[in-house]
């Protein structure tokens, strides 16, 4: 049975097709933040996978994460999965020995043997509703090995900004170990810019009564307590913004290598 061939997988795939657009390097800085993250999770030794799930129309980002993954671990495994049939067809000739392309959804398709580390599922469950996300996160959670990491999110069309969930293998499941926005600066610095693309647990819940209404309302206060900074950059407002959440109570990661970067982690969110 080849591993290439994208029916060899005799499931019927999980999920919905989504509109599998996506530009290139959209999704560079959700894999530079995994390896500056997890680097030891990438370069673990071992046949565990690193899934793509949901790459879309073109082979696109699976491709350039295998590239950019394998500088830290040149024998890692990288599948991509895709729910519609064309789609795999048309990456197919892009795969290789360690890069493989199959049909699948939530339930992935997996050869006898394998097993996952990571699982980088994004701009996929946006199109679902809300009450669909558990189930389709359980259901991830049977192919990953302890310690492994889902990271699944939404970001503009770009990727210019992010935000991501970032959960983490443990025995009962997920641990929900941090919300992750991320952004180039290139747009400004606005938080209402982040909640228009935030994962679907959280989009239609920045409302009165919601733990995500009121991290916003506090970041929003921090912001414009600290919107003299911006004199000094964008950089040094969006940091100065991040400690002021933490002053406020919420549990943000103030290493200046992700803050200033773009990257701010609110670990173990609401």
């Amino acid at each position: 049975m080849s591993s290439k061939h994208p029916l060899s997988i005799p499931k019927k795939p999980q999920g919905q097709v989504t509109r599998g657009k996506t530009a290139r390097n959209r999704l560079r800085q959700v894999d530079n933040f995994l390896l500056l993250y997890e680097p030891g999770l990438i370069s673990r030794r071992g046949e565990a996978l690193f899934v793509d799930l949901g790459y879309g129309a073109e082979a696109v980002t699976t491709l350039e994460s295998a590239q950019r993954f394998r500088r830290l671990n040149p024998e890692l495994k990288v599948l991509g999965v895709e729910i519609e049939s064309e789609r795999v067809a048309a990456a197919l000739p892009f795969a290789d020995q360690r890069t493989f392309f199959r049909l699948g959804g939530f339930n992935l398709p997996l050869l006898p043997g394998e097993t996952v580390r990571a699982i980088r599922a994004f701009n996929v469950l946006r199109q679902y509703d809300e009450n669909e996300v558990l189930p389709a996160w359980e259901q991830l959670s049977r192919y990953v090995q302890p310690g492994g990491l889902l990271i699944e999110g939404t970001s503009n069309p770009s990727g210019a900004i992010w935000a991501a969930n970032l959960l983490r293998r443990v025995d009962e499941g997920w641990r929900k170990e941090a919300l992750v926005f991320f952004t180039n600066f290139h747009l400004g610095f606005d938080p209402l810019e982040f909640q228009t693309i935030l994962p679907k647990n959280y989009i239609h819940r920045v409302i009165l009564g919601e733990p995500i209404f009121d991290f916003f309302n506090a970041w929003k206060a921090a912001v414009a307590e600290t919107s003299p900074l911006q004199t000094w950059g964008l950089r040094q407002w969006y940091i100065a913004a991040a400690e002021g959440l933490a002053r406020r109570g919420y549990q943000i990661n103030l290493r200046r290598k992700w803050l200033s970067k773009g990257w701010m982690i609110w670990e173990e969110p609401a």
